[in-house]
């Protein structure tokens, strides 16, 4: 099933004055930037880069200082909530019938796994990055043989978010010839991905999706 930025715009001006403010805000902030990335098909990097804003949009939450956790730790628990959400099996079907080679080809990719970069940025031994690298690909293939869905796609934004990283934080050329796999890779995957996240945020908008980061505030 091919979900679009238009076929959720259309639903989400029916529906809006149903949803709760917070709710609202998510869905119109994740909406535009998904439409900008489905216009960047002729700049990888920026289809990327709106992408991941998106999905940002949709999951970011205000939290209270003295239970914060880790970017990390707040989309795994996203992405946990989406797929107890997800009685049409959208999310199961992408990952265990559209993506299974390209998640194992991915899990493969030691340049998006982060402490290959921390061995080379001298915070860890060429041992350790290896042993870490067997150790969480073990966990991933665990996962993939339980068909544990939440678990694969967490491993999938863990290693996404690396590359995330090196692209906002300047640590990749625009347009670099060495990093094209990655990114046309993520690409694949997120461009199907964060529809359904909205989609599934739309069917559940009932439920409680947190006060965003940075709520509209009139001037």
């Amino acid at each position: 099933m091919e979900i679009t930025y238009q076929s959720l715009k259309e639903r989400q001006r029916k529906e809006r004055d149903n949803y709760p403010i917070n709710l609202s805000l998510r869905v119109h902030r994740a909406l535009s930037w998904l439409d900008r990335a489905e216009q960047a098909e002729d700049d990888q990097d920026a289809q990327f880069i709106f992408l991941w804003i998106s999905f940002n949009a949709a999951y970011a939450n205000e939290i209270d200082d003295h239970h914060r956790f880790t970017e990390q730790e707040t989309f795994r628990n996203f992405i946990e909530r989406l797929c107890s959400f997800d009685v049409n099996s959208c999310l199961s079907d992408l990952v265990w019938k559209e993506f299974t080679s390209s998640i194992r080809v991915l899990l493969s990719n030691k340049f998006v796994f982060q402490p290959f970069w921390d061995f080379h940025n001298n915070k860890k031994t060429e041992q350790q990055w290896q042993d870490d690298f067997k150790s969480a690909n073990a966990f991933a293939h665990k996962a993939l043989g339980h068909k544990n869905t939440s678990a694969v796609l967490s491993v999938i934004f863990s290693r996404l978010y690396t590359l995330r990283n090196q692209t906002l934080h300047g640590g990749a050329t625009w347009n670099s010839s060495v990093n094209r796999d990655q990114v046309r890779d993520a690409i694949a995957f997120m461009s199907k991905f964060v529809p359904f996240i909205i989609k599934i945020m739309m069917d559940n908008y009932k439920e409680l999706w947190g006060e965003p980061c940075y709520p509209v505030v009139e001037s």
